[in-house]
């Protein structure tokens, strides 16, 4: 995919990260474990990867060589010097060990994440890369008299802003990995695609972006993510139609408007509206995609070529890759000039456009948007849905049904109620047939209809290798780019893109998000199906709700804290017998109840 975005980027200066004022922070992390491989020759576990790089200090000096070695992946109990894909591995020569200096091996770069496309890094933080083990071969010393340290480097994180625990240890593990790849991943001061290009892409930037605002309260970094991509889009249909969905969560987290009244004129143009035909919907190989609306959007190269991606990566005679499935990660989507995906996500921007230009008081807008979001869901419902089978088709003249193709429409709520369940029961026959991006809105709608079982069991299963466990089970400790690397042979192990749970958790399973801008009002919808106990810290830029809910039989105790200066919604199950707010019945017609900033015990009986 991305050799051709090379092109597309302008280099990020250290005079213009300074200027942005990216204050990246370093941490010192000890070792969790030494152990001796033979004579002078150990290998050291930090417990989880970290951009950086090792600092030695020695109480002897050791005038004779050290070699090092750093890496994310082990093999036969020493670092993988082969790990396959973009997994990390590199070996580097100390000529001495000097007494009581802090020394550090000098790391060469890669040149695919150092060159012109990708974020540069100050001088003074010097050449990292991901590792979680350090080796250290013909020590002469003892290895007690040194102090090897994993000198970490991140963006300002608050560890303490967040926190989940709940009955369901698989769950409990996968969120901790994810919590820890936002903090780890965000070396750069934005949100890039993982080590082997250090670039943004906006579909990644989106779920690191929900999953950054699931465990801190620090949003400058999506912020200036947002910025960067009006002047550097990419070429993929969707990642283009990710721009808006970013700029919405932006001010609904932060309440922030200035970003959406700079930006207005931009984001109308990255809707792609301009390619509408007349019945409403869009398609990149429209003759209106000029080279100059390729320019206004934002491309340097007015030859650019917009294609749709679907899921990433595509197919095998697509890629050249020797794939498990030969279809990619796209469950056989067919690819048609006018297809489901493409317009499921244009819908989307209309819907959320209408309301960014309600925001700014742009009534004659708010009317334009929702009338163009009515006519794409009437026709993506009259043209692309296949009534005798009660799901969506991939395009306008196939006959596959994808996956692909019906979480969207699902995802996005353009449903009709009386197709829900037939939709929702082909979703559930595909399994995971998409990549861990395209997991992001295959969880969303499947929690948006009232799959949180089968959901959560998405999350958490243990089978097999297309889910998060696996991940954990072949030793990363960040969410990696793919399922597995048999999936895609190039993948690495720290990308972003692989947290939907983290955020899944927080805004759909316990069902906290910011009703009004600046979360000045939140909606709280616990989801939480069969788990028995949990208990969730969840940051806004107001302060912090807690939460925790313990069910026996048929009733659910939840504990509910909302900060001072904001008010809550919390909305009770449709099919719930009895409620209780601090022990006083609710009416039974009441679904939904304001709480105050303070403390609430809720008691749900079904």
């Amino acid at each position: 995919m991305k050799k051709h975005i090379l092109l597309l980027f302008l280099t990020l200066s250290l005079t213009q990260l300074k200027a942005q004022n990216i204050d990246l922070k370093t941490s010192n992390f000890s070792s969790k474990n030494i152990t001796k491989i033979k004579e002078g020759h150990y290998l050291i576990d930090f417990g989880k990867a970290f951009f950086g790089n090792v600092e030695i200090s020695s109480k002897t000096a050791q005038n004779d060589s050290i070699i090092c070695r750093l890496g994310e992946k082990l093999n036969n109990n020493i670092i993988d010097r082969k790990p396959g894909g973009t997994i990390r591995y590199q070996q580097a020569i100390i000529n001495q060990l000097p007494k009581n200096q802090p020394i550090s091996p000098k790391l060469n770069p890669d040149k695919r994440n150092t060159g012109k496309a990708a974020i540069k890094l100050p001088d003074s933080i010097g050449v990292i890369m991901p590792f979680r083990y350090f080796e250290i071969e013909n020590l002469k010393v003892p290895v007690t008299d040194l102090n090897i340290t994993q000198k970490a480097v991140h963006y300002q994180f608050n560890d303490h802003a967040s926190y989940f625990l709940s009955s369901n240890e698989t769950m409990n593990a996968v969120w901790e990995m994810c919590k820890h790849t936002i903090k780890a991943t965000s070396f750069t001061g934005y949100y890039v695609d993982g080590d082997r290009e250090r670039i943004p892409y906006e579909a990644d930037a989106y779920i690191n972006q929900l999953s950054h605002y699931s465990v801190d309260n620090e949003y400058s970094m999506a912020t200036r993510t947002n910025e960067y991509f009006i002047n550097h889009p990419t070429w993929p249909t969707e990642w283009l139609l990710h721009t808006v969905l970013l700029f919405y969560q932006d001010y609904m987290y932060t309440g922030n408007l200035e970003p959406l009244k700079k930006h207005y004129e931009n984001l109308k143009l990255k809707t792609l509206m301009d390619l509408e035909r007349a019945d409403g919907l869009i398609s990149s190989k429209s003759p209106k995609l000029t080279s100059e609306l390729i320019k206004k959007l934002g491309f340097k190269k007015a030859n650019t070529k917009i294609k749709d991606i679907i899921d990433w990566p595509p197919a095998q005679k697509d890629t050249g890759w020797k794939l498990a499935t030969a279809e990619g990660e796209r469950d056989g989507y067919e690819i048609v000039d006018v297809n489901t995906v493409v317009n499921s996500f244009y819908y989307y921007n209309l819907k959320l456009m209408s309301k960014i230009a309600g925001f700014l008081n742009k009534k004659e807008d708010v009317l334009l948007f929702t009338n163009k979001a009515s006519r794409v869901k009437n026709t993506i419902n009259h043209k692309l849905f296949d009534t005798h089978r009660g799901i969506y088709i991939d395009g306008e003249g196939s006959n596959h049904a994808s996956l692909h193709g019906n979480m969207l429409p699902l995802a996005f709520r353009l449903v009709p109620d009386e197709h829900v369940k037939s939709v929702t029961d082909f979703i559930k026959s595909r399994g995971m047939a998409c990549s861990v991006y395209g997991a992001q809105y295959l969880l969303e709608g499947l929690f948006e209809y009232d799959e949180a079982k089968y959901a959560i069991a998405l999350i958490t299963n243990t089978e097999g290798d297309r889910n998060w466990w696996n991940m954990l089970k072949v030793g990363s400790t960040m969410a990696m780019e793919a399922w597995d690397l048999k999936y895609k042979p190039n993948s690495d192990w720290n990308h972003a893109w692989g947290t939907a749970p983290l955020n899944i958790i927080t805004r759909y399973m316990w069902g906290v998000k910011p009703k009004t801008p600046g979360f000045k009002t939140a909606t709280i919808q616990p989801k939480l199906a069969d788990l028995s106990f949990s208990k969730i810290k969840i940051p806004t830029q107001v302060g912090f709700i807690l939460a925790e809910h313990k069910t026996t039989k048929n009733e659910t105790l939840y504990k509910i804290t909302i900060p001072k200066g904001m008010t809550a919604e919390f909305i009770f199950p449709d099919n719930y017998a009895k409620a209780y707010i601090n022990h006083k019945k609710i009416k039974k017609s009441s679904y939904s109840k304001i709480l105050n900033s303070g403390s609430y015990e809720i008691k749900v009986v079904l």
